[in-house]
């Protein structure tokens, strides 16, 4: 199976928000912090930053900086570790990379959660690349530039990959850069992305991959 493949991480492969919502929680009654929205699972997927200013409804960059401090320390030692792979994903991975194709991590999560997270459940060893925004410094300023490089890099053929995600910011990482989108609909992204094809559950993808044209 001569594929590149193009994976999203929270929503896609592992569901985050467990371990992410107890550390909103924790961090902003650590604070005095109450939220101006509900603690649920369609705020994960954009920068911790800009999620912090929803959640909080606060403008002070100084005072976001701090509680985006602590939410890391906090989710890099207790959240991160109350976080399983949707169910089929180790398995799909496995038979996925076994054929041949070459895998990679496109995310907007930071990349020390990334690796620790992928190296517990096992999954690091099946990917060719895992790459994060903050893998350069500035940070990569969009997923659709992260996803540029990374094509770049490994000389990917867009006509031979695809982008597999479960947001309207996968998407357009996808359309971007002229790869076909798979939209993971059983992740945490608005229903009706427009899609090449739609996944219900990721144990479907390798045949669906077997018999992309």
């Amino acid at each position: 199976m001569n594929r590149d493949i193009l994976f999203d991480l929270d929503g896609t492969l592992i569901d985050s928000s467990p371990g992410i919502l107890a550390s909103f929680a924790r961090v902003l009654a650590q604070h005095g912090v109450t939220p101006t929205a509900p603690l649920e699972a369609g705020l994960i997927g954009p920068p911790l930053i800009e999620t912090l200013r929803k959640v909080c409804g606060i403008d002070d960059e100084a005072r976001l900086r701090r509680l985006a401090d602590a939410f890391k320390a906090d989710y890099d030692t207790e959240g991160c570790r109350a976080t399983p792979a949707f169910p089929g994903v180790a398995a799909g991975l496995a038979q996925l990379a076994d054929a041949g194709a070459r895998l990679y991590i496109v995310t907007n999560k930071r990349g020390v959660p990334t690796r620790r997270i992928l190296q517990t459940l096992d999954l690091a060893r099946h990917f060719t690349g895992i790459h994060t925004r903050d893998e350069t410094d500035p940070p990569a300023p969009s997923k659709a530039v992260l996803t540029a490089r990374l094509i770049s890099h490994y000389r990917i053929d867009p006509a031979r990959a695809c982008f597999v995600g479960d947001t309207h910011e996968d998407a357009d990482a996808a359309r971007q850069n002229a790869l076909p989108f798979i939209h993971a609909a059983y992740g945490y992204g608005a229903a009706g992305i427009a899609a090449h094809a739609t996944l219900q559950r990721f144990a479907d993808l390798p045949s669906l991959i077997n018999a992309w044209p």
